[in-house]
């Protein structure tokens, strides 16, 4: 293993470390041998739907609905499927148990109380596209992939990640896997964290900003500082 190897997996451990210990994500593992990673785990969304009381054919549906959402193709574009994912997230799924029964609506997230939903981290996730790509770090919700993270040494400019996390949306390489993105991240220790959403020009990333003038400059804050304000404010939007 080389020298850039070991800085680069130094710094991908100290954030998943943070995000696990710090902020309470359950980690689920190093997924770069795991075959057929998806950004809907469907096993995971359908444990925490039946711990919130949803009947399994409830579960089917919904989960059925969240993956025809978000998939590309016959002339839908990454937007319109991340737009509709979006869409399913903000406001549930409506579906019937059966013929003569009334629609429910199906949340996929709790946002009244965000403790109760399931945040997770896997990293080095493989994914099988035109092109085999594998983000640095993915933050699942319930089982859905909403934040990828790509993570560069101190040395290496953060644009690189932004490029990186452009290239993985193009056709030829993982463009389906973002159709559940919602926040896409790159950051290395010296110039902290910048984010955007799906098909952000590098130009429009922005990075973090402390709310308190009186905190720490914004060069001197490292990345798990600013992952804590992109968590921050993940969670509290509805």
């Amino acid at each position: 293993m080389s020298n850039v190897t070991d800085i680069e997996r130094l710094t991908q451990n100290r954030v998943v470390r943070f995000f696990t210990d710090t902020l309470g994500y359950r980690y689920l593992g190093d997924f770069k041998d795991r075959p057929n990673n998806k950004n809907i785990e469907p096993e995971i969304l359908a444990n925490w739907l039946s711990s919130r009381n949803v009947s399994r054919t409830l579960q089917n549906r919904a989960i059925n609905a969240l993956e025809k959402a978000a998939a590309i193709g016959s002339g839908v574009k990454l937007y319109d499927a991340n737009k509709e994912v979006y869409r399913l997230l903000r406001y549930g799924i409506k579906e019937k148990e059966g013929t003569g029964d009334h629609k429910e609506t199906i949340w996929l997230i709790d946002w009244n109380n965000i403790e109760a939903n399931d945040f997770a981290i896997a990293e080095e996730v493989s994914i099988m596209g035109e092109n085999k790509k594998r983000p640095d770090i993915v933050l699942y919700v319930n089982g859905i992939a909403l934040g990828v993270i790509e993570l560069k040494r101190s040395t290496i400019n953060v644009t690189e990640g932004i490029h990186q996390n452009l290239d993985n949306q193009k056709k030829e390489f993982i463009r389906q896997f973002f159709s559940t993105i919602q926040l896409v991240m790159a950051g290395n220790d010296t110039q902290g964290l910048r984010y955007g959403t799906i098909e952000t020009p590098e130009k429009y990333y922005l990075a973090w900003k402390e709310a308190n003038p009186n905190h720490t400059p914004q060069s001197d804050i490292s990345v798990p500082t600013h992952l804590t304000l992109a968590n921050a404010n993940f969670t509290d939007q509805p």
